[in-house]
């Protein structure tokens, strides 16, 4: 991979993982990490693994090993048919997770918890990275029980889950720099509540045609205004472009 912006320079291994380093923050710091082709889908044939490529699937990879916790939408999960993130087997990155378990929990927001309690994201997570499951007190008892037995739960929210309360419960157990990987209704709230840091976009040299969702929709409407952002980089690599961009105002 190749830095075009703001200097040019060759990265990989550790100065890859310095790149997108977190900042030195005491409050939590949420990251998105986001695909999208070139007109803007989010998906190719309903998942956004089609849209990746060699360069965007090792930052993707980084990202989840510098996270504390990875924050998912049901919907997502479903989809992309979330699995507990499998140990780092490199050396280049060695030393990242110091003081941290081998890998990072999934955090999976569902109202209801409408998630089969018998996958192997909840029944095969390590003991030192359960799945959380971030719900609501309108969840049915018996499943709120049934998900308590083989993860941590948080309840965020009556009927609907408050993000605010979800990054609250989150930096609660311990994890301060939160990776969200969408889908996009999770992005909206998070967005519409103030509460992202950083979009992580690569942009695919792909065009996909009309019909296909953007990285960010749904959501009630709250955000007054389009909120800005500051381009902090950009890789490229085979036709696609790496950019991490940062919440302007924001220290990188």
């Amino acid at each position: 991979m190749r830095q075009i912006y703001p200097a040019e320079r060759e990265v990989s291994g550790a100065s890859l993982a310095e790149a997108y380093a977190y900042p030195d923050s005491t409050r939590p710091w949420v990251r998105a990490d986001m695909v999208a082709s070139v007109d803007g889908a989010a998906t190719l044939a309903g998942r956004s693994g089609g849209l990746s490529g060699a360069a965007d699937r090792e930052v993707f990879a980084l990202l989840r090993f510098l996270a504390d916790v990875i924050l998912v939408g049901a919907g997502t999960a479903r989809a992309e048919g979330y699995q507990p993130v499998r140990p780092y087997e490199g050396a280049q990155w060695a030393g990242l997770r110091a003081g941290r378990p081998a890998t990072p929990p999934i955090a999976v927001v569902t109202a209801k918890i409408d998630l089969d309690l018998e996958s192997p994201l909840l029944t095969t997570a390590p003991p030192d990275a359960r799945t959380v499951i971030i719900t609501t007190e309108a969840a049915p008892p018996e499943r709120l029980a049934a998900a308590a037995a083989t993860a941590e739960v948080i309840v965020a929210g009556e009927t609907m889950v408050d993000p605010r309360a979800a990054i609250e419960g989150l930096t609660g157990l311990g994890h301060r720099r939160i990776l969200t990987e969408g889908g996009p209704h999770l992005l909206s709230q998070l967005t519409e509540a103030g509460l992202m840091d950083e979009l992580c976009l690569t942009l695919s040299p792909l065009l996909t045609g009309p019909g296909v969702g953007r990285i960010v929709e749904g959501g009630v409407g709250l955000a007054l205004a389009p909120q800005p952002l500051a381009l902090a980089h950009v890789l490229a690599d085979e036709g696609f472009l790496l950019c991490r961009y940062v919440r302007a105002g924001s220290a990188a």
